[in-house]
């Protein structure tokens, strides 16, 4: 298969028809931009299997995605899109560098959810960005940001409603959004990997902050997440 893209945390390739690729994720752990990484065997397997449930749930739920099918357990194929150069972030709950940044103590719930946008640039450092300055840099239409903002609200509703079913809170997380066929498609992965997951009664991490902060048993908490989700959702 002919490579296109390798990130961090996963590989794609070109798919056999025209408009597909495959996407295959790995085993690789990162944090800080990269400064911190890790080889963590059957990672790739649980994010790939977490956040096929997600798509899967949100795809029956009007959400449209870039997923086609899953290939196998670390691989799918997927929708070619143009990916729009903004993550979308949605808070629930302050932690992480909201809190940081703003001195809130973290699990401090938020009086409305909020929706940041950082720029899509490692070099940068994924710095925030407003919307006057996306439209400035020619990013995104007004209209694209009001439909990613739209949708992000639609998923965070349809997430938040899911994972407090399997008795976990949903802090925050991170989503990237692509043009495909005229229309902005929700794109890359939602896995512990890209939110933050607290069990709802211990407020025990279950997300990659257990790999940032050296908390031990990374993939303890991904099985935890996966173990639930299928325990509500099969």
């Amino acid at each position: 298969m002919k490579m296109l893209y390798e990130g961090k945390s996963k590989i794609v390739y070109a798919g056999e028809e025209d408009g597909t690729c495959i996407i295959k994720y790995k085993d690789t752990a990162t944090a800080g931009n990269g400064a911190k990484k890790e080889d963590l065997p059957g990672k790739g397997r649980l994010n790939a299997e977490i956040s096929n449930l997600i798509f899967d749930y949100l795809a029956k739920n009007g959400v449209k995605t870039h997923l086609i099918k899953v290939i196998d357990d670390t691989a799918v194929l997927a929708k070619s899109a143009e990916i729009v150069m903004v993550e979308v972030v949605v808070r629930n709950v302050a932690a992480g560098g909201f809190s940081a940044k703003y001195g809130v103590p973290e699990g401090t719930p938020l009086k409305n959810t909020v929706v940041e946008f950082s720029y899509k640039s490692d070099e940068l450092g994924d710095p925030m960005i407003n919307d006057s300055q996306i439209t400035a840099l020619g990013i995104s239409t007004k209209e694209e940001l009001e439909t990613l903002k739209s949708m992000a609200l639609r998923i965070d509703e349809l997430m938040t409603e899911l994972f407090k079913k399997a008795g976990i809170r949903l802090i925050d997380f991170k989503l990237e959004f692509g043009r495909a066929d005229g229309e902005i498609i929700l794109c890359d992965e939602i896995s512990p990997d890209s939110c933050r997951l607290w069990d709802a009664q211990t407020d025990k991490k279950m997300d990659k902050d257990r790999f940032r902060r050296d908390l031990g048993n990374v993939l303890d908490g991904y099985r935890d997440v996966l173990a639930r989700l299928k325990s509500v959702l099969n």
